[in-house]
């Protein structure tokens, strides 16, 4: 059956495991086909090219961004990159003309980002060159990741097909649907396996509206054109019904079924199965999607489906974050006053800020938002409207399953969080019951994981 396919980036670093537990396990001849594999850059490397996801240390795009020298810092990004190629030589890869490739791509990229300094130079052009510059820097990566994956799998026989969605000497003006069905067309699955960069060059601009989840966008484009049986992630571990690295590898086990709504809850609180914006074409299309285990392969991972409703009442995943903020909005005018609300989220909406969570009371009403998001101008704002308004850090912690309408679930989950001196800030839990939500301490928040996870996981 067709299948489609995406590696993320720390699995791609293990390129022998995603060879040997991926590509090859448990295939062989014509079985080895009719799959397409959408990849990611190598661990790290879009980190170097844009900046570092969590620490925000700057790549080489900040550099460029800020007019510092990025050309330096470009250089040591494709010396990294002939780092690698020599780390996989052993596989079968061919490191002088692998070196030749990055060369190539490097020259090409730094002609377009020298021309675009110019132009930010003149002054007349800004955002717009700074994003077309992000999309080229973030192109290289996953064209690297797919040549070295692809040459891999050519010298040792198979027939691998390469297809660069980056585009870089290409200047037809394609949306990103219309480069895939381009890439796609002459292809026959059924004979080859298919590597594709996790980057699609668009005229929408791929970075600008998804950022970094945009290989999970590619994969999910190019499932919903080719209508595969399955589509399948691979990770470096499984969807579990808890975080083991919290409440220990023993106290989890692997998510078996779930639906497409408790991944959306997931990815509330920043546990993404897959990103939100991805996910939908294929809910919509009706495809099956699989988490699987990259170095695991024997185990049939997480099946995600669009009606899938467990069969006994229980909860699937117990989740949360410790990186989001409590915004509590008082004023004693609120009561029977319509519009309150409204006003609130006309400035949430101003800002761009969208929230995971929020009670209200008579006077009060309290948002959750990620701390990352916070933007003192939208505090400023809302005080300008109401009579007080604070900000506090927090934890939030969440039921998620697809049934779990069990009679005393809320009380059992609130004693255990009592038992295990929790103090719960707020509750939220919407009339479909997939999902319960638990304000607490920041500090509280692995002790609130452990003691739900103990008294009803």
């Amino acid at each position: 059956m067709l299948t489609v396919e995406k590696i993320g980036g720390t699995s791609m670093s293990a390129l022998k495991e995603v060879i040997d537990n991926i590509i090859l396990y448990d295939r062989s001849g014509e079985t080895l086909y009719n799959r397409v594999f959408v990849v990611s850059a190598f661990s790290g490397v879009t980190n170097l090219l844009l900046e570092n996801k969590k620490s925000k240390a700057p790549g080489v795009y900040q550099k460029l961004a800020r007019r510092e020298d990025f050309r330096s810092e470009l250089a040591s990004v494709a010396e990294y990159l002939k780092t690698l190629n020599q780390q996989y030589e052993y596989l079968g890869l061919d490191r002088n003309e692998a070196d030749q490739v990055v060369d190539a791509e490097m020259k090409t990229a730094l002609t377009y980002l020298d021309s675009a300094v110019t132009m930010l130079a003149s002054g007349y052009l800004n955002e717009g060159i700074l994003l077309a510059a992000r999309e080229i820097l973030a192109s290289l990566g996953e064209s690297h990741s797919a040549y070295v994956l692809a040459s891999i799998l050519q010298a040792r026989g198979l027939n691998a097909r390469l297809v660069d969605l980056a585009g870089t000497s290409d200047s037809r003006p394609l949306s990103i649907t219309e480069r895939i069905k381009d890439a796609f067309q002459d292809i026959d699955l059924k004979s080859c396996i298919v590597i594709a960069t996790g980057y699609t060059k668009g005229t929408e601009g791929i970075m600008r509206e998804f950022d970094r989840g945009y290989s999970e966008v590619t994969f999910s484009r190019i499932a919903e054109i080719l209508k595969p049986e399955e589509a399948i992630i691979h990770k470096e571990y499984h969807l579990s019904t808890a975080d083991p690295g919290l409440v220990g590898l023993d106290n989890v086990k692997p998510v078996g079924n779930t639906n497409y709504d408790i991944a959306d809850q997931l990815a509330d609180v920043g546990m993404e199965a897959i990103h939100p914006k991805a996910s939908k074409p294929l809910e919509m299309a009706g495809i099956h999607l699989r988490i699987k285990n990259t170095f695991q392969p024997e185990h049939p991972g997480t099946l995600i489906t669009k009606d899938y409703i467990s069969k006994l009442k229980r909860i699937e995943v117990i989740t949360g974050t410790d990186q989001q903020l409590l915004i509590d909005i008082y004023d004693p005018l609120m009561t029977g006053n319509v519009g309150s609300d409204l006003a609130i989220m006309q400035c949430f909406a101003d800002y761009g800020i969208s929230y995971t969570f929020k009670a209200t009371s008579a006077n009060s009403i309290s948002i959750v938002i990620w701390e990352s998001d916070l933007d003192e101008a939208l505090i400023a704002a809302l005080r300008k409207k109401f009579e007080r308004v604070t900000t506090h850090p927090i934890a939030m912690v969440c039921l998620l399953g697809s049934n779990m309408d069990q009679p005393g679930l809320l009380a059992n989950a609130t004693a255990a969080l009592a038992r295990a001196e929790v103090s719960v800030i707020a509750i939220g839990m919407a009339s479909g019951r997939v999902n319960i939500q638990f304000a607490v301490d920041r500090e509280q928040f692995k002790a609130a994981i452990t003691a739900l996870n103990k008294a009803v996981g």
